[in-house]
């Protein structure tokens, strides 16, 4: 038997046996599978003497890229002068990029004297074998690459268009159990993480924030959480497993699929070779509802973002005040900045129009004590809660009169318009099916099949399109719905603690106008509009008022009734 000497003449180095396996190839079965590749490539070199066989291996990983971990630790061996041969199964498993492939096989291994074998296309670039076709090889595995991408973009295409999930990936807070890999299921401990998260979001902390409360109670990140339970992840071990990023709380507090729905579409790729992520606009997801259990309610989710949308950050002293982002000014629309230094007393603290600049910027002050401030907000707070808790009907009727019956009739609309396109799609589907099947059976001509298949497919993108529309529509006017929820619960809190808490007042108030000041009977007087979640600009009404909006509500009762 030929030793790796007499081979090579290089008898400290090592052979490096080189496996991949994407997931598209795994589809295949066992004959590209990790443990075969490694059972081949160590019969081949024990058989043929080549010696210190080492394995190298990239598993799930496509071949289009050669950013690989396994792929990258034996080039810096080769290039270190550590590996006299590199041996795969076939060329495919080396790479499916056709000039990557020959740059490395015919240029890099060469000059650096490393000899490359591929077992079942019999190349051995040492003994010349296999070299002249080894280029139309490498064209087919990438031309085949190219196929498969095309595939899997139709296959998601096809998926997104009869509202089923797209990606494999499951969120931090949810997981998949043996048997039923379609379904998310709600993983409680890592659940409650995200609850938390969306809970301290709503009580004023900012992302940095919070990931620092995180690490201070010792909360394992989502990567450490995953290895704990034995969750494989492509992500390395933190070495703080502690250590929470910013952008992780961001991406949590992001995330809508929390609510229980699916989100497709929200990311492309640039090509099957170029890998680079391509973020698409929000407008243009795919909102399927209702796909698993919610972690937390669609109106925690979206006031969240109208929280993220007015980021507030603290003072150079590290104080904020209860109304940081909401604070704008009446007349300019500029935000009002919360001044507080460490020579104010908390009673002295104060806002003023960021467009004043000390009476050099295009707006007068706007000057409010945030005391002041807060005992107007409490004041206004306190008597929506004795309206709402004494005459719920002439408040839900007010806010009804002040929206429109219009609004509520278009709903129903376009809800019914959606759910009968859907129909139809489904519909379309199954014809599709038929006269396939017809025509393959003879019962329908080539031409008339492809007339009817043109036509029912320009019906269903143009339904695919208008349910799109709607849905976008739909979320909007659901938004009013789930801002009055959000409205009560607030009110609820309030009323039981007779205090304001951040989170209180997140849920109550969408934004607060501070008017200039106007000098009355030497006493300052400052007008405050506050604009309530659902509710917007609320004047509790007169006893005049309130009995004229009672006789309505019970009359509309009555038209109901009758």
């Amino acid at each position: 038997m030929a030793t790796n000497k007499n081979i090579q003449g290089q008898e400290e180095k090592i052979t490096a046996l080189y496996c991949r396996l994407s997931q598209d190839d795994n589809l295949e079965g066992e004959s590209n599978s990790i443990s075969n590749q490694k059972e081949i490539l160590m019969t081949y070199a024990k058989k043929n003497g080549y010696l210190h066989p080492q394995f190298f291996v990239d598993d799930g990983i496509s071949g289009t890229t050669f950013n690989r971990p396994g792929f990258q630790e034996m080039e810096s061996l080769i290039e270190a002068g550590k590996v006299s041969t590199v041996i795969v199964k076939d060329l495919s498993r080396f790479g499916r990029e056709h000039l990557l492939c020959g740059h490395y096989t015919e240029i890099v291994y060469p000059t650096l004297g490393v000899n490359f074998i591929a077992i079942q296309e019999n190349v051995d670039t040492t003994k010349g074998m296999g070299t002249e076709m080894m280029p139309f090889h490498n064209i087919f595995n990438e031309w085949y690459a190219a196929q498969t991408s095309k595939k899997i973009r139709a296959v998601n295409e096809m998926k997104a268009s009869k509202g089923m999930r797209i990606s494999s990936t499951v969120p931090y807070g949810y997981k998949k159990i043996e048997g039923n890999k379609e379904q998310w299921y709600i993983d409680d401990p890592a659940a409650e993480i995200v609850r938390k998260i969306f809970n301290l979001c709503i009580s004023g902390k900012g992302p940095s924030q919070i990931a620092r409360q995180l690490e201070a109670e010792k909360v394992l990140t989502p990567t450490a959480y995953f290895n704990s339970v034995g969750k494989k992840t492509s992500n390395p071990m933190p070495i703080n497993i502690y250590h929470w990023r910013e952008n992780s709380i961001v991406h949590i507090l992001e995330n809508r699929q929390y609510t229980g729905c699916t989100v497709n579409g929200k990311s492309t790729t640039v090509s099957y070779k170029v890998h680079k992520k391509i973020e698409k606009l929000q407008e243009d997801y795919q909102i399927i509802p209702n796909t698993q259990e919610a972690i937390i309610s669609e109106n925690t989710w979206l006031r969240v973002q109208e929280l993220r949308k007015n980021k507030r950050r603290n003072t150079a002293t590290g104080r904020r005040s209860l109304f940081s982002g909401l604070v704008y000014c009446a007349d300019c629309g500029s935000k009002l900045h919360f001044c507080a230094s460490k020579s104010l007393k908390k009673n002295q603290e104060f806002w003023r129009c960021s467009s004043y600049k000390d009476g050099r910027g295009t707006c007068t002050i706007h000057f409010i004590r945030d005391v002041v401030l807060e005992a107007i907000v409490k004041e206004a707070i306190s008597e929506l809660a004795d309206f709402v808790r004494c005459y719920n009907s002439a408040f839900l009727y007010l806010i009804s009169e002040k929206k429109g019956a219009e609004s509520i009739n278009r709903e129903k609309s376009l809800r019914a318009k959606t759910e009968s396109a859907k129909q139809r799609i489904s519909d379309l589907d199954k014809l599709f099916s038929r006269i396939y099947e017809d025509n393959i059976l003879g019962k329908l001509s080539d031409e008339r099949y492809s007339r009817m298949a043109n036509e029912y497919e320009a019906e269903q993108k143009r339904l695919i399109s208008e349910v799109e529309e709607n849905e976008k529509v739909l979320i909007e006017l659901q938004k009013q719905t789930v801002d009055m929820k959000m409205l009560y619960q607030g009110l609820m809190e309030f009323t039981e603690m007779k205090q304001l808490t951040p989170t209180v007042v997140n849920k109550l108030i969408e934004r607060i106008e501070i008017y200039n000041n106007e000098k009355k009977h030497s006493h300052n007087n400052v007008k405050v509009d506050i604009y309530f979640t659902a509710a917007g600009l609320f004047d509790i009404p007169t006893e005049q008022q309130l009995i004229d909006t009672t006789e309505r509500v019970k009359q509309k009762k009555a038209e109901k009734s009758a």
